[in-house]
């Protein structure tokens, strides 16, 4: 990812790819675990301002891919917008103050250095359809004695009033593959030659999922 003030634009937000975790070890020799982000190009592909579309915010093209694995609608968009390359995916990231001479040009990471915080936000792995006891620690029932309740949810219903099953009752369903943020995370270390980036602890999502990173909001 480019750093060239002069040609790149700082944003609170970009996305980058999740390698991956391993550790380090800091000054005082503590052992630290920490996610890999590897840094990829995000480009502006678009600028939305409140006068012809009602709010403010770019649009980021991200996930650089061979000419052929992207349509033609979307070359056409990121030709328009003067953004060099093929790129797959897009998000909008919405600011305060826009200026529309940024279009095409390419996110740096002016915001983000070591031991600041971000937010990341990623997709939970998956897990499938899971019970009651997996997807929320339901403790279940005996396992011996002649128990035939193990690991069920046991009765939902009520008495005659209310006679119904209120919304939002634990039931078994599908676990994981859901929008997550993990707030105030430390940003290890930050290398830009050779791209990526530590954050301290686990972010949301697979090995080689997209991650988006943003200042803390809480910091």
């Amino acid at each position: 990812m480019a750093e060239d003030k002069a040609t790149g634009v700082n944003l609170t937000s970009f996305y980058g790819v999740k390698a991956g975790m391993t550790r380090v070890f800091d000054e005082s020799g503590n052992h630290v675990p920490v996610t890999v982000i590897k840094l990829i190009p995000n480009f502006i592909s678009q600028v939305k301002t409140a006068s012809k579309d009602g709010y403010n915010a770019y649009q980021v093209a991200y996930q650089l891919k061979r000419e052929k694995l992207v349509n033609n609608p979307k070359q056409g968009h990121l030709k328009k917008a003067g953004v060099k390359g093929f790129f797959n995916r897009f998000a909008e990231i919405k600011v305060s103050d826009i200026n529309e001479d940024d279009l095409g040009k390419e996110i740096t990471l002016g915001e983000f250095e070591a031991n600041s915080y971000v937010d990341a936000t990623g997709v939970s792995k998956g897990k499938g359809f899971q019970g009651v006891v997996k997807k929320f620690g339901f403790a279940g029932g005996p396992a011996t004695h002649g128990s035939h309740f193990h690991r069920r949810p046991g009765s939902i219903g009520n008495r005659a009033t209310p006679g119904r099953v209120f919304k939002g009752k634990k039931m078994p369903g599908h676990l994981g593959d859901k929008t997550q943020t993990v707030q105030n995370i430390k940003i290890q270390e930050v290398n830009l030659d050779k791209g990526y980036m530590l954050l301290k602890g686990s972010v949301p999502g697979a090995k080689n999922s997209f991650v988006k990173i943003s200042k803390a909001l809480k910091k």
